[in-house]
């Protein structure tokens, strides 16, 4: 007996399976012509982010005035010219203090996501891939971290050791820990039951591999989405600890310093804190516009997937 071999037509597939199939390939296609526009408001995001960091690398080459220099005859001077920004009650530049204060405050906001997201992510990984417990002990560790006070930690760590650049990267990103540990875990927990994971599982690889090769690049995007808002945050936070005078010592110059510094003069010269607040506005506001564009690829991938 012979059998004819043809190729599968479309009155071969079930009317359900080929609508979904389609709804999927024009949800594909659809979300690869959006992705192709781009957002002028992600795009003025981008752009801010990337001159502010070009700034304060560069800071040291670049054609501004000496952020700790003071300038007598510029005393709580307007914007101009000679000082776009304008000056402080020291008459010191307001532009130039901003940039050397980029410096600063997206240093601290970066090194700290990174220590949050590198041992938060790989404790929240292992918890939900093994569970068990292991998992359970570090849930309770989380619990016990998240219900401590933020404020009064980093008041305690900066009075015994002191408020330095490290120190206060230290204690914001053991603080931000908690957070990557469950948004790790949870995706780890669904990522664990898929069927690619499963079918490596079956294939015999060990669970270091399956790790590393099926669930780690799975979670790239959720992670990164998560950092960029809470690079935010701390960016937010070191401003509220410099406002307060447990950030950084002077004369370093932060954002936060700039505006407790500027506030005695809210009403003659509002400039010289309302600048850099705009500052760490857009700054933070940048970051959390690109952390929901990550977010919204998320979304879209977990819905085709």
């Amino acid at each position: 007996m012979t059998t004819t071999n043809r190729a599968l037509s479309r009155s071969d597939i079930p009317l359900g399976a080929e609508t979904d199939v389609a709804r999927k390939r024009r949800f594909h296609r659809r979300g690869w012509r959006l992705s192709k526009r781009p957002d002028p408001v992600l795009v003025i995001a981008i752009v801010w982010l990337s001159a502010l960091i070009f700034a304060g690398v560069f800071a040291d080459v670049l054609p501004i005035a000496n952020p700790t220099l003071p300038d007598y005859d510029n005393l709580g001077g307007p914007p101009s010219l000679a000082h776009p920004l304008g000056g402080d009650y020291l008459g010191r530049d307001i532009l130039s203090r901003a940039i050397y204060g980029a410096r600063v405050d997206l240093v601290l906001g970066f090194f700290a996501v990174l220590i949050s997201v590198l041992v938060g992510s790989t404790l929240g990984v292992i918890a939900g891939y093994r569970g068990g417990h292991f998992g359970r002990v570090v849930m309770v560790m989380t619990d016990v971290i998240l219900a401590f006070p933020a404020l009064v930690f980093i008041i305690a760590i900066v009075a015994v050791f002191g408020s330095s650049l490290l120190i206060l990267i230290l204690a914001l990103g053991l603080l931000g820990i908690p957070s990557f540990i469950r948004i790790s875990r949870a995706h780890t927990m669904v990522l664990r039951k898929r069927e690619f994971v499963m079918a490596a599982r079956a294939y015999g690889a060990k669970p270091v591999r399956i790790v590393l090769r099926e669930i780690v690049p799975s979670l790239v995007l959720p992670i990164a989405a998560y950092a960029f808002v809470i690079i935010g945050v701390f960016i937010v936070a070191a401003g509220a600890l410099s406002f307060l005078g447990l950030g950084v010592p002077p004369p370093t110059p932060t954002w936060g310093s700039m505006i407790a510094e500027g506030r005695a003069d809210l009403i003659t010269h509002p400039h010289a804190a309302l600048m850099p607040a705009a500052v760490m506005f857009m700054t933070v506001l940048s970051a959390n516009i690109i952390g929901q564009h990550l977010q919204g690829r998320v979304d879209i991938r977990e819905t085709v997937l």
